[in-house]
């Protein structure tokens, strides 16, 4: 195999190295051929990110005759050393929010509900530390991880009590009274301080490592090698740090893809040059040498579940003509929170019928509104998103994921897909022939309006930089061509053939704005309708926000319309029309 001059030098290096690789350059051929370099004799381990690619990554270490190559997850290297040993039982899922209230016999307050929103954080907190380098608990202050308002005083007014029973939640799995979660003993295996019996140790996708993985590696005698791409971590919100920046090691590069052409490769400069918005930068140079040509897989690619549900809605509601859909993951993690409420009980709750409801949280809450209340004290995304599409589409939410899974193809039978459908953390490593991007990602213009007037300490630059690499990555997942929204394309970039803009209705900055005649709401709001009598009298009242929709209200909540007007006006709920508000985060532009 003819090398390129980056990969040789990687392969020739001695001591410790870090190999910063942007999307697409052959990473993992570039490792197999750094350990194929090696002495034979040498104990090689290799850690991936998560088990499809540690089998993925085995298979071709063995094809290579590597036989002195150990393949593992981080989470499998701790289970055979903690797991093992101390005969725990491991939750599978993880504990939901009534089981954590149960467990430990939480108390609320007069306020509703305080008790679950106390668990939620407890959750939190217990995981944060987890995946923490640090020895205790009282080492972190858990405050930093809590950003809305709302949430940040009902934290800090129950900050000691949490903080307890975080410890004591901790206690209980260490002695074996309840089952212990996979972080934990991840955590058990970090404070242990292990000496891994290896020459030489290669860590992937480096720039998502937790500090408590972070913290074994670097603490190893071994040679140690960490690979990864500064710009595609994503997953800050699972305590990642980016290691690659941590490790003080000799850097390599490798900046030539060969997933795509230099077009693509441009697109992909130009989106991280958004982060000049955020902090000085410095241009990656990404060279694009790949050469595909057919169009075998096509995949829809989504910021968030929400946005992805909903371009799935589209499509088998409107293009009756594709027969079978495939989404990455188990489709029906789609449409259930990681704390196991699914959108049928959020569903059930919107109607009123809380004895269907089979999630105790869910069911503890008397309202929509309630759970939204919940949602802003704990900064609950997913569940937030569920009530986002019950509130969108109502009693059609059943028939339409009836809908979806009839259309749903196995795993085994992938490849027979017209269309695949993914989040960007769900196909992170992967790659499609052709994509389309779902209009949920951050754009250069909303990146502007969120800084105008806001001082240095209340933006959160971390986050949005983050969200800078989600579009990054999305954008990096094809061979061949892309379909963007054109609100998504970074000011000034020029077309290109592989590149296939989509026009957005209603977003041309030059188009007027559409007056609203307040006085005329006024009158109509001299009568209200309850939720039922609306949608009888409003036809239009669940149906989806189309741009111009969207437009229109933002224009009226910049004139100051009270959201029972709006309501009224287009004929939704007033919940209805927050929820929207809120998505389309109006309160931080223009509040």
């Amino acid at each position: 195999m003819n090398f390129t001059a980056e990969q040789v030098d990687i392969i020739n290096s001695t001591g410790n190295i870090k190999i910063n690789a942007v999307a697409g350059s052959g990473k993992t051929t570039t490792v197999i051929a750094y350990a194929k370099a090696r002495p034979t004799s040498s104990k090689i381990l290799y850690l991936a990110f998560n088990k499809s690619v540690k089998i993925e990554a085995a298979k071709k270490f063995t094809e290579k005759g590597l036989y002195n190559v150990k393949v593992e997850t981080a989470h499998s290297l701790a289970y055979k050393h903690i797991v093992y040993q101390n005969n725990y039982k491991v939750r599978a899922q993880g504990y939901k929010i009534n089981e954590i209230v149960d467990i430990l016999n939480l108390q609320g307050n007069d306020e509703k509900h305080t008790e679950y929103v106390i668990a939620n954080h407890i959750n939190k907190f217990v995981a944060y530390f987890c995946n923490s380098d640090k020895r205790k608990v009282q080492d972190l202050n858990y405050l930093d991880t809590v950003t809305d308002l709302k949430a940040q005083a009902f934290v800090s007014s129950f900050y000691a009590y949490i903080v307890a029973q975080a410890r004591l939640l901790l206690s209980m799995m260490d002695k074996g009274k309840i089952e212990i979660t996979h972080d934990f003993y991840l955590k058990k295996f970090q404070l242990a301080n292990p000496k891994l019996q290896y020459d030489y140790i290669l860590f992937d996708e480096g720039q998502d490592a937790s500090p408590a993985m972070l913290d074994v590696f670097f603490k190893q005698s071994a040679t140690k090698v960490i690979v990864g791409d500064t710009h595609q971590q994503i997953y800050g919100w699972r305590f990642a740090v980016n290691s690659l920046e941590k490790a003080d090691f000799k850097t390599f590069h490798l900046s030539t893809s060969f997933r795509f052409s230099q077009d693509i490769a441009n697109l992909a400069m130009e989106v991280l040059r958004l982060k000049k918005h955020l902090h000085a930068f410095q241009t990656v140079p990404i060279t694009g040498k790949g050469r595909a040509k057919k169009i075998k897989t096509k995949a829809v690619l989504a910021r968030t579940n929400l946005g992805l549900l909903l371009k799935a809605i589209e499509y088998v509601t409107e293009k009756k003509d594709i027969k079978n859909i495939y989404f990455e993951g188990n489709i029906n993690s789609y449409t259930y929170a990681d704390e196991g409420a699914s959108l049928y009980d959020v569903l059930n709750l919107y109607n009123g019928k809380r004895h269907l409801i089979k999630d105790k949280l869910i069911r503890a809450m008397k309202t929509l509104e309630e759970l939204e209340d919940y949602i802003e004290k704990t900064e609950d995304v997913q569940l937030a998103m569920m009530v986002d599409i019950v509130r969108e589409y109502g009693n059609r939410i059943p028939e339409i994921i009836k809908s979806i899974k009839d259309k749903h193809v196995d795993n085994d039978e992938k490849e027979k897909a017209e269309m695949i459908f993914s989040t960007v953390h769900r196909c992170k490593g992967m790659e499609y022939d052709a994509i389309q991007l779902v209009n949920d990602f951050i754009t250069e213009e909303k990146l502007e309006k969120y800084q105008e007037g806001k001082k240095p300490e209340e933006l959160n630059l971390t986050k949005l930089n983050e969200e800078i690499n989600l579009l990054y990555v999305a954008v990096t997942r094809t061979k061949n061509s892309i379909h963007i929204p054109e609100t998504l394309m970074p000011k000034g970039f020029p077309p290109a053939k592989q590149i296939h803009v989509v026009k957005v209705s209603g977003t041309n900055e030059k188009q007027p704005a559409k007056t609203v005649n307040v006085s005329k709401l006024k009158a109509k709001a001299e009568k209200t309708y309850s939720v039922e009598e609306a949608r009888i009298i409003n036809k239009d009242a669940y149906k989806p926000w189309t741009s111009e929709l969207d437009n229109e209200l933002t224009v009226m909540f910049c004139e100051g319309v009270n959201p029972k007007d709006m309501a009224i006006h287009f004929g939704r709920t007033r919940g209805a029309i927050l929820s929207r508000i809120k998505q389309l985060e109006l309160e931080q532009l223009y509040g």
